[in-house]
């Protein structure tokens, strides 16, 4: 029996063709049922384990971020050109969101993060911050490219040679928000 609804056109069948046809659909995921679940879930296990190029990864970009970010407030609060200010605030903004998503995935994982920039970071960071003025701005901003740089080069590592699939996408997530900030650094240090 056919119904008219608007435009649309329902048909009612018997129950019997409706079970018919969802016994067919279960058939596959019977026969994976019988693969031994200890062999399925090691393997999709093994899968999801992260690599050391992720662990790695995982760190480098908690690193960098906490160093984004604490470069990001020096700029807003020592800044003299408004470009440099004004992307100092992008910066904290978009790298608290990036490390927020790298933490959630190192606790999947299992994986401690440092708790601050590396040494190497926190030198170039102080380095800059004994500046004023202009000599700060152009500093700071050419610190930042370098760094920019730097994690485009450790997320498409991370896309060549990572494993886990979550890692992954998190090197992927970042890539275009590292590629806006370095368009702004670029821009600005032309300008200031």
């Amino acid at each position: 029996m056919s119904v008219v609804k608007g435009s649309v056109h329902l048909v009612r069948r018997p129950v019997v063709t409706v079970v018919a046809g969802m016994s067919m659909l279960l058939v596959p995921a019977v026969a994976e049922a019988a693969v031994p679940p200890v062999a399925a879930s090691s393997s999709a296990a093994i899968a999801q384990q992260p690599s050391q190029q992720d662990r790695t990864f995982l760190r480098k970009a908690h690193q960098g971020n906490l160093a984004e970010i604490a470069g990001g407030r020096l700029a807003v609060r020592k800044g003299t050109c408004h470009a440099v200010r004004r992307i100092g605030g992008t910066l904290v903004t978009d790298h608290s969101r990036l490390d927020r998503d790298v933490r959630v995935v190192a606790d999947r994982f299992d994986v401690r993060l440092p708790t601050e920039p590396s040494a190497e970071q926190r030198r170039q960071l102080a380095r800059v911050a004994r500046l004023s003025g202009s000599a700060f701005d152009r500093a700071w901003l050419r610190l930042q490219i370098k760094q920019h740089q730097e994690a485009r080069r450790l997320g498409q590592q991370e896309l060549r040679h990572g494993h886990a699939p979550a890692v992954k996408a998190l090197a992927a997530k970042a890539g275009p928000v590292i590629e806006h900030h370095l368009r702004q650094l670029q821009k600005a240090l032309a300008h200031c």
